[in-house]
């Protein structure tokens, strides 16, 4: 819970070079929740200043700079160039933050700006085009960005983004001024429901098979695929693309090295290495299953001796009969309500492959999620 000897919000923090951004959340938050979420995302995580909120030994991996002094707030430092200042009361020294009701806490993001071209006019699903019209971040602003919105939509937070200079002695108008900049962004909680089971447990088949079945009795094999009838005659005298070098004789013994190629993996043993299944929700759409290896994982599993050689991965993934629709900011009921329906699935699918196969679940923006709160 935010204490209530927190400080407020300070009118600036940032230089003229740098970007501001504000993230609010709920008082069931722990801090060390923060700083678990960052060194999800970001590898050069540490604190700089530690919070009172945070006990020596209960830190959750990052390295520590010294405590923090009476009212001094913590910083906790993503890169060299980015950081985190709080918590803080959610208002400011003669102003508004403007965010929803709920906010116990505020956290202020520094980091270099880093601005592109304007968004397409088209929109996305998250905000973040309606919150930087003018530019979108690039780079690293655009990563911590983009990690912002997924610890707001985690931990039900919201952001006021692209604040800069908003609230220097020079803008204000008074001790009640307005903030009249920056965009305040609350990320549905629901939009993002994929998920991903990482283990070193391979399923076979059958026994995938077997186990979804039982959350879903339409849970079916998708394995079908589709013959191959070679290239095209003649391919061979062609050039590759206009202006191409090769000498006709040469072009000819590279295609011969690959026909050996291809003939040799296509009379050889099969290997799986890959295969899915599906389930069909009539107007919801469609779940799918995708069992593959993946040498590239959450950075909270890297360096685990399960998963020092990559792991098998079990992608949970809705896809709705209207794609476009479900990356509106704001889609129709209709949608939001497949997709809730389809998000219940996707958590049961999830649970049931994580206690057949064991592991790590992660949710869609690569966090690690409890397998009890599926």
């Amino acid at each position: 819970m935010a204490a209530p000897q927190l400080p407020l919000l300070p009118r600036t923090v940032a230089q003229a070079h740098q970007a501001r951004h504000v993230l609010t959340v709920p008082g069931d938050v722990e801090l060390d929740e923060i700083e678990v979420l960052a060194l999800s995302r970001f590898s050069a995580t540490r604190w700089d200043v530690v919070p009172a909120g945070i006990l020596p030994g209960n830190v959750a991996g990052a390295p520590q700079g010294r405590r923090a002094q009476g009212k001094e707030v913590g910083v906790l430092r993503v890169s060299r160039h980015a950081v985190i200042n709080g918590p803080y009361l959610p208002g400011g020294v003669g102003f508004d933050l403007g965010v929803p009701p709920g906010a116990a806490m505020a956290f202020d993001v520094v980091c270099h700006r880093e601005r592109g071209e304007p968004p397409f006019p088209a929109g996305d699903r998250d905000g973040i085009g309606r919150a930087f019209a003018a530019g979108m971040p690039e780079r690293e602003e655009r990563r911590l960005v983009e990690w912002l919105v997924s610890v707001a939509r985690r931990l039900g937070g919201s952001l006021r983004l692209d604040v800069g200079g908003l609230w220097d002695a020079a803008n204000a108008a008074g001790p009640t001024a307005k903030p009249g900049a920056g965009v305040v962004l609350t990320p549905d909680a629901g939009a993002a429901i994929d998920m991903t089971v990482y283990s070193d447990v391979w399923l076979d088949p059958q026994a995938a098979h077997t186990i979804l079945q039982k959350v879903h009795p339409r849970a079916r094999l998708h394995m079908d695929g589709q013959e191959w009838g070679g290239p095209p005659d003649g391919i061979a005298e062609k050039p590759l693309f206009p202006g191409d070098p090769l000498d006709p004789e040469l072009r000819k013994k590279l295609h011969a090295a690959a026909d050996d190629y291809d003939i040799k993996a296509l009379t050889g043993p099969r290997v799986l290495d890959g295969y899915g299944l599906v389930v069909e929700l009539g107007v919801d759409g469609i779940v799918s299953v995708e069992i593959s290896g993946e040498e590239k994982l959450p950075r909270l599993l890297r360096g685990l001796p399960w998963a020092e050689q990559g792991a098998v991965r079990y992608w949970v993934h809705w896809e709705p009969h209207d794609l476009v629709e479900s990356q509106r900011e704001f889609p129709s009921m209709e949608l939001r309500v497949a997709r809730k329906r389809a998000a219940e699935l996707v958590a049961r699918l999830a649970g049931a492959i994580h206690a057949a196969a064991g592991g790590e679940i992660a949710d869609e923006d690569g966090f690690l999620v409890d397998p009890s709160d599926l």
